[in-house]
């Protein structure tokens, strides 16, 4: 009986000790991106609830996940008893070796074969001034330099493959997982529905709430299990922090963690920033030399001056409300006027034409640089061969043979593709048409309300503010309120188009993952532009130009309307402009670094605020990432579509504010690093993907290019005074002295009120009364616009000529990623001609030796 109990004892123990060894290889798998086995890696996680429609979405799931194993990749389920919230199932999936080769073969992933021989002759003089903005060596460059060639199953033994379970990096893995996800099907073989197949179906109709890859660790420390990489602690480290502001990006380490196409982003936005430099330091230079020539401001001196400007009485604004008014009330919009309107602003305006080609060409060799680095050459026929849009071959029903391949694949008839785009044409000028509706809407808003202002601001108190007084004036008060309405307006109708620019993509079925994201952007980036850049448009080129004169007046609608177009001050229309730029683009920067970083941390904090009380061993690494926000297939969409648009205030409106491109360096600092911060702490890991270039946005970005030589033409001939200042200084100055003196009295006609016995005048080149062509343009008018237009074709044929030679003279490939190229190319042949010949020697001895042997068998039997 003691050595029954004695045994019972042990059993007991031995029961508990084991206990506790699962138990611990639970809790300690918990934080990890492995199976519980330790040994297979996660390479996605799908989740799921069971919910009041569970028997069919039970049955999708059930066939779903059965046709994963069938393919070959391995799952394992983490019960909702695991979870946090007792709610949520995990289904972890990992793809083995098999799996991977073959889809490797399928998708022609480059893999190195060969080390890099080529030395690299990169080392640039004085090359120890960079050294404080260097990441260390290891981060920079996670990985050796290797010659890449298109992986083949059936000649693996050609690749450099050391370990089978690292030879692919987790960026490839889960690319290859998400390429299986999205053409699986989820209903049996015998019920042949073609459409019903794919995770992003799948997640449309709830069947399961997310598919995600796993971050490798928690951003803030390092994994605990040494065969993880903790590539995003090291991410966070050195460039998703504040502090490294000044450092140079990982941007290898972000391909290899992130993916190409992200890791693209990165790249242009980081050499964007880089070139803005160039353009902040001569534009800050222009805006110092307009507040130094401050006082040599001579029309805003008669402007200013009792004399000249106190003795000028203004004919008045607008109708009935508005009184009489004297032109030295306008001293302090003169003064503010000069800052940017001044010789400076023409060389500058000049300079930008030429800076903004410069950054398109050394864009292109960067660009070609990354494409050999990262292995992207021939990535482009990769894209449109292989690459179908899984909606694409799911919605296709009529099948055709491919000229090249020689096999049968989907195709949409031109019948069906003619009515989706005219459909989707209209829709989308459709919502042009809203923009111009609401920006005509605003206008008549400023026609309206300056009037009022006009009357409530006569006896308003803040006049008897010493400080600020006299700078608010009726036009101030409507420009800026005009401005802030307008800003609210862009931002609902952002809203409100993002999702019918969606719809209509969707709806066109675009063939390739390529093809949808550039109709998507063409659409976006339309609108966009309109809904931007429409009120600078207006105030730039239309307000004050079709005004009439006194007795004559134009108005928006007709008189019946009673809404005056508007005039610009004496000053001119440029400080308007300005006022109106710095709003729009200040105020869309601000709000979009506020949404971009609080609304995904305040979410997240939200989120996970129970999991927060729990241990961390507790906490499981699918869970933290099943947590945070998912990033979107629409993600990085919107970062360009952002940087893009504030590529063309900086650039199309540049001549009316110098230190637009100052204002883009500093958001765009900030920008880098927010963007980082969110993409490594606030959102899920993207499924990587590749992309070679811009994509749409390159070309959009060349026509910006194009047409900001032309605005800003326009602007420093039409919105700018300084045509008009030369003409009088060269040809009707009095007295033959090269000064401004009489400018202010020679700009403005006069119209007689004769009730009143007053000479009111008013801005404009005209006949005054009593002349034989009363009320018609002076010659002076037409010398004017004559110089105008003469400035605006030498301007632009100067500036094009500058253009096109600067961008001869640039190579869009670097001569030595050309030699590499050509090098990389040369290897692949011939190391697989010596594979294949190698391969060719080894099976003929082989069959010699059986030879050999069957022949001594037959004649040791005989």
């Amino acid at each position: 009986i003691a050595s029954i109990q004695h045994n019972v004892c042990i059993w007991r123990k031995n029961i508990i000790i084991s206990i506790f060894i699962a138990l611990d290889k639970q809790l300690s798998s918990k934080d990890s991106v492995f199976f519980r086995d330790g040994v297979r890696r996660i390479d996605f996680v799908l989740s799921y609830v069971d919910d009041k429609d569970g028997e069919r979405k039970q049955e999708r799931r059930k066939v779903y996940e059965a046709n994963l194993m069938k393919v070959g990749l391995e799952l394992e389920t983490e019960d909702k008893s695991e979870s946090e919230d007792g709610k949520t199932y995990f289904v972890k999936i990992h793809a083995p070796w098999e799996v991977l080769a073959t889809y490797a073969d399928v998708l022609k992933i480059k893999v190195p074969f060969k080390v890099n021989d080529i030395p690299d002759n990169s080392e640039m003089p004085m090359n120890w001034l960079s050294t404080p903005f260097r990441l260390p060596e290891h981060i920079m460059h996670p990985e050796p330099d290797f010659f890449t060639a298109p992986f083949n199953k059936s000649k693996s033994d050609f690749f450099l493959i050391d370990d089978k379970d690292t030879f692919f990096p987790p960026s490839t893995r889960n690319r290859i997982v998400y390429y299986i996800l999205s053409r699986c099907s989820y209903f049996r073989d015998e019920c042949a529905e073609k459409d019903k197949k794919g995770i992003k179906r799948l997640l449309n109709n709830g069947t399961y709430t997310a598919a995600f890859p796993l971050h490798d660790c928690r951003y803030w420390t390092r994994s605990k299990d040494l065969n993880c990489e903790s590539e995003r602690y090291n991410l966070y480290k050195h460039w998703a922090r504040f502090l490294y502001f000044f450092k140079e990006q990982p941007l290898d380490l972000i391909r290899k963690y992130y993916g190409e196409k992200i890791g693209i982003y990165f790249a242009w936005l980081g050499f964007y920033t880089e070139m803005l430099l160039f353009a902040a330091i001569v534009g800050t230079i222009c805006f110092i030399y307009g507040f130094l020539t401050y006082d040599d401001n001579q029309w805003s001196k008669e402007i200013c001056s009792e004399e000249i400007g106190g003795s000028i009485v203004m004919c008045p604004l607008c109708d009935k409300k508005c009184g009489y008014w004297k032109l030295n009330t306008t001293c302090n919009s003169s003064w503010q006027s000069h800052l940017f309107d001044n010789v400076g602003t023409v060389f500058f305006a000049i300079f930008m034409g030429i800076w903004v080609t410069l950054f398109l060409e050394f864009w292109k060799r960067r660009q070609a640089r990354l494409e050999y680095e990262w292995d992207l050459v021939d990535f482009e026929e990769e894209q449109q061969q292989l690459q179908l849009r899984p909606e694409y071959e799911s919605k296709c029903t009529n099948r055709k043979k491919n000229r090249i391949t020689q096999e049968m694949e989907p195709y949409l008839p031109v019948t069906t593709k003619c009515a989706r785009m005219c459909l989707s044409g209209a829709t989308v000028l459709f919502w042009i048409s809203l923009i111009i509706a609401c920006i005509i809407g605003v206008i008549a808003y400023r026609l309206a309300v300056y009037a009022a202002f006009a009357s409530i601001m006569k006896d308003s108190p803040t006049n008897n503010l010493q400080v600020v007084g006299p700078y608010i004036t009726p036009q101030l008060a409507t420009s800026v309120t005009a401005s802030c309405i307008n800003f609210v307006i862009i931002m609902i109708l952002n809203l409100m188009y993002e999702r019918v620019a969606v719809w209509i993509t969707d709806m066109e079925i675009p063939k390739t993952h390529l093809e949808y994201e550039n109709k998507l952007t063409v659409k976006m980036f339309l609108f966009q532009f309109v809904n931007y850049y429409s009120s600078c448009f207006y105030v730039a080129f239309f307000k004050g130009k079709f005004v009439g004169y006194p007795g004559d007046y134009a108005y928006m609608f007709g008189k019946w309307s009673n809404l005056r177009n508007e005039e610009c001050d004496p000053g001119g229309c440029l400080i308007e402009l300005t006022t109106q730029l710095v709003i729009v683009m200040t105020g869309k920067q601000v709000w979009g670094n506020i949404q971009e970083a609080l609304v995904p941390w305040l979410m997240n904090w939200w989120g996970s605020r129970k999991a927060r009380s729990h241990p961390e061993s507790l906490y499981s690494r699918w869970e933290q990432d099943h947590d945070l926000q998912g990033f979107g297939q629409l993600g990085l969409f919107y970062e360009y579509l952002e940087m893009v648009i504030q590529f063309g205030f900086i650039t199309l409106f540049v001549a009316s504010f110098p230190l637009a491109p100052l204002l883009a360096l500093i958001n765009n600092i900030i920008e880098v690093r927010v963007d980082a911060w969110k993409l490594t702490t606030q959102f899920r890991r993207p499924v990587a993907a590749k992309a070679h270039s811009l994509g749409a946005w390159e070309e959009i970005l060349s026509g910006i290019a194009i047409l900001s030589v032309v605005t800003n033409a326009f602007i420093v001939a039409f919105t700018s005074d300084m045509i008009p200042r030369l003409v009088y200084m060269y040809a009707y100055q009095i007295g033959g002295k090269m000064s401004m003196e009489g400018y202010i009295n020679n700009s403005l006609s006069v119209f007689n009120i004769s009730e009143f016995k007053l000479e009111n005048k008013y801005r404009d080149y005209r006949y005054p009364p009593g002349h034989e062509k009363q009320y018609t343009h002076t010659m002076q008018f037409w010398h004017i616009l004559a110089a105008k237009l003469a400035f605006i074709i030498i301007m632009e044929h100067v500036v094009f000529s500058v253009k096109f030679f600067v961008a001869w003279m640039i190579p869009d490939v670097p001569s030595d990623v050309k030699a590499r190229v050509k090098r990389e190319r040369y290897l692949v042949q011939e190391y697989l001609h010596n594979y294949e010949v190698e391969k060719l020697k080894i099976q003929l001895s082989q069959n010699g030796n059986k030879e050999c042997t069957s022949r001594r068998f037959l004649l040791a039997k005989t």
